[in-house]
C-alpha cells in the first residue's frame, strides 16, 4: 500500500500541507464526495463512458446533461411539411367533370339515360308529395333567398377573421362571392347550348332547362356558407350544419322536379357545376391559411 507522503515545512507547523493534483499523477478519491477537485482514476484507465462515446440521439434533438437518447420531443415550427397529394386533390374535381359531360352527352344525344330521366320526372311529378309544400321547396333556390343567407355568412365570416387578426382573412370570403358570381356565367351558356324542353307543367312549351340555375343558386349560396362557418362554430355543429346544408339540397331539387320546373338531370348537373365552383372556393381558403401559418412560424 501506498503511503501518503509526509508534509514539507518546519517543525512548528501544526496542519499538514495536502498534495496538490499535478498533470499525470493517479490519485485515489471517494466517489462523489463533496471538494474531491479532479478525479482521476489510481489505475489510469480511461473512465467507463467517455464522454466522446456518448449517443445523444438524432443531430439536433433536445435532451439534458448528460443528453438522453431518443426521438426529439419538441419539432421545429420551420420543419417542412407534408407535400399535398395532387392525385388525391384533383380527385374530386375530376369526377365532378366526368359526371356533368355523361349528363351533357346523354342530354344532347337523347341517350338512353335521358329516356330514365324524364320517365322518374314523370313520376315524381305525379307523386301524393303535397304541392305547396314542393313549392316552398323550390322558392328556396330563389335568388332572393339564397343569397341573402349567403351575404350574412360572409359578413359574419369577414368580420371575425379581421378581428382574428389573420393575413389574408378577406381570401375565404371573396373566393365565396366570386363563386355565387359564377353560377349565373356558366348555368346561362349551358341553357343556350344544350337547349332542353320542359316537362310537362307550369312551363311546358318552353326551352333551357339544362342545368337548372335554381338548383345551382342554392348548392352555391347554402354550400359557400357551410364552408365559411365551420371555423366560426363549436366543433360538434360543424358535421351537423353539412348534413343540414345536403339534405336542403336533395328538398330544393325535389321540389323543383315535383312542381314541374326541371327534370331529375338538370339539377344533377347544377350540383356538379356547383361542386366545381365550391371546390375552387374551398382551394383558395386552404391556401390562405396555409401562408397564415407559415408566416406565423418563427422560421417562416
Amino acid at each position: 500500500m501506498r503511503e501518503t507522503p509526509r508534509p514539507q515545512g518546519t517543525a512548528g507547523d501544526a496542519e499538514p500541507v495536502l498534495p496538490q493534483p499535478r498533470p499525470g499523477c493517479a490519485l485515489a478519491h471517494t466517489t462523489g464526495a463533496s471538494g474531491s477537485g479532479s478525479p482521476h482514476r489510481s489505475d489510469g484507465r480511461p473512465p467507463q463512458t467517455p464522454r466522446g462515446a456518448r449517443h445523444t440521439g438524432r443531430h439536433g434533438g433536445p435532451g439534458t446533461t448528460p443528453p438522453v437518447p431518443g426521438l426529439p420531443t419538441v419539432h421545429s415550427p420551420s420543419a417542412p411539411r407534408a407535400p399535398f397529394s395532387a392525385p388525391l386533390a384533383l380527385l374530386t374535381p375530376l369526377a365532378l367533370i366526368a359526371l356533368l359531360a355523361l349528363c351533357t352527352w346523354q342530354i344532347a344525344a337523347h341517350g338512353p339515360l335521358r329516356t330514365y330521366d324524364e320517365r322518374l320526372g314523370r313520376a315524381i311529378s305525379g307523386s301524393a308529395f303535397p304541392s305547396p309544400v314542393a313549392e316552398f321547396l323550390a322558392d328556396l333556390g330563389n335568388t332572393a333567398v339564397a343569397v341573402p343567407v349567403l351575404a350574412v355568412a360572409l359578413g359574419w365570416a369577414a368580420w371575425c377573421a379581421r378581428r382574428a387578426g389573420g393575413p389574408r382573412w378577406w381570401l375565404p370570403p371573396l373566393a365565396a362571392a366570386v363563386a355565387m358570381a359564377a353560377v349565373p356565367a356558366l348555368v346561362v351558356p349551358f341553357k343556350a347550348l344544350i337547349d332542353r324542353p320542359g316537362p310537362p307543367g307550369p312551363l311546358a312549351g318552353e326551352t333551357g332547362f339544362f342545368p337548372s340555375g335554381h338548383a345551382a343558386t342554392a348548392a352555391v349560396a347554402y354550400g359557400a356558407a357551410a364552408l365559411l362557418l365551420p371555423p366560426l362554430l363549436r366543433p360538434r355543429l360543424r358535421r351537423p350544419l353539412l348534413v343540414a346544408v345536403a339534405v336542403l339540397n336533395l328538398a330544393v331539387a325535389a321540389g323543383l322536379v315535383r312542381r314541374g320546373y326541371h327534370w331529375p338531370l338538370d339539377t344533377v348537373a347544377s350540383w356538379c357545376l356547383s361542386g366545381l365552383l365550391l371546390w375552387a372556393m374551398l382551394s383558395l381558403s386552404r391556401i390562405s391559411q396555409g401562408d397564415g401559418s407559415s408566416r406565423s412560424s418563427p422560421g417562416g
